[in-house]
């Protein structure tokens, strides 16, 4: 799992539980997608989007790890045939960043449709679940990082690999920008972070943050047995996270590089890689073919293999699902609104 059901929080109302981000190159621009909602969960009583929370696209323009433009999607209730209308607001500089900024509205309309406005377009609402994961190889190498060991698989093997989300289905938010919306004067290209954050109205009238996420697989390399981490990974801000996290992922990523014996200095490896880990944030260049590989990240494409990536680099060895993007039972479509159609 990427970010499905990843800790406490989360599992209390699966409608503000992120499962993954992705940003790649659309037809017409920049494409962002936030995936809530599984129903990996069982029977959920009110499905959909939580009409009392808020989802929210970060994208970080200047490299400082703070957003400079937030894109808000707020829904309201589900009427008899489970259609929810949605908003969603754009807010920029300070207000990116501001809970209580309302920035403005750059688009209205229901879920299950498509809405165009100003050259964005905007679809929200029951889709396939893009992703994979083989459950036996998921719990051994979340087993390793909390013990500090080799990924014990016992008698698996490749041959027995299952997809345990063939078949699930999320709920999608689905946003695509033009380019020029996010390009700088006179250029093609344009380094940006990002991230996506699902929160909830408080009886305070604030806003609790239940879920955040960046990169994939930060949780199930670490969080599978430490839940209050997955909790704490999920609230404050990516600009905190190597001070706040840095030196637990070292002493993880360490202790399973030390049991594998794949580096002379094995603190030093684990370093170099919780620099590409933190700050929490999904690096992409406006413009670019998108793909989540070995040698770089630049976005997220729904059919690229993040876990064999995420679990490689942080182990130091090779490590497989055995399994790919043919296990997935939707798959994504080549046009818009992208995400696989809901079985």
């Amino acid at each position: 799992m990427s970010h499905h059901l990843d800790s406490p929080l989360a599992r209390q109302d699966v409608r503000l539980d992120i499962t993954d981000l992705y940003v790649f190159r659309g037809e017409t621009g920049t494409v962002l997608v936030l995936n809530v909602c599984h129903s990996l969960a069982g029977d959920i009583p009110t499905p959909g989007f939580h009409p009392e929370g808020r989802y929210e696209f970060k994208l970080d323009l200047t490299g400082d790890s703070v957003e400079d433009r937030t894109y808000r999607f707020v829904f309201g209730d589900r009427d008899e045939s489970g259609v929810q209308a949605v908003t969603v607001h754009q807010l920029d500089d300070e207000a990116a960043a501001d809970p209580f900024a309302t920035g403005t509205v750059l688009a209205t309309g229901s879920t299950e449709s498509m809405i165009t406005s100003a050259g964005v377009r905007v679809w929200a609402g029951r889709a396939g679940d893009p992703f994979w994961i083989e459950p036996d190889v998921l719990h051994a190498v979340g087993h390793a990082f909390q013990d500090a060991t080799t990924i014990d698989l016992g008698t698996w093997t490749p041959d027995r690999a299952k997809n345990l989300f063939a078949g699930h289905t999320v709920y999608s938010i689905v946003l695509e920008i033009p380019d020029t919306d996010l390009l700088e004067p006179g250029r093609t290209t344009r380094p940006i972070g990002v991230w996506a954050v699902a929160s909830l109205a408080t009886d305070a009238g604030g806003w609790r943050s239940i879920n955040r996420v960046g990169l994939p697989m930060i949780h199930p390399l670490f969080t599978q047995f430490n839940e209050q981490l997955g909790d704490d990974l999920n609230a404050g801000r990516p600009l905190d996270d190597p001070m706040t996290y840095g030196d637990l992922l070292t002493r993880e990523i360490a202790g399973v590089v030390s049991a594998y014996g794949t580096a002379e200095d094995p603190g030093a490896y684990a370093a170099d890689v919780v620099d590409r880990f933190l700050p929490n944030v999904l690096p992409y260049i406006v413009g670019t073919p998108a793909c989540f590989g070995f040698s770089s990240w630049n976005g997220r494409t729904l059919t690229d293999n993040a876990p064999d990536v995420m679990f490689s680099i942080a182990a130091n060895t090779p490590v497989s699902l055995g399994i790919g993007k043919e296990s997935v039972t939707a798959k994504p479509r080549a046009f818009f609104p992208y995400v696989p159609e809901a079985s």
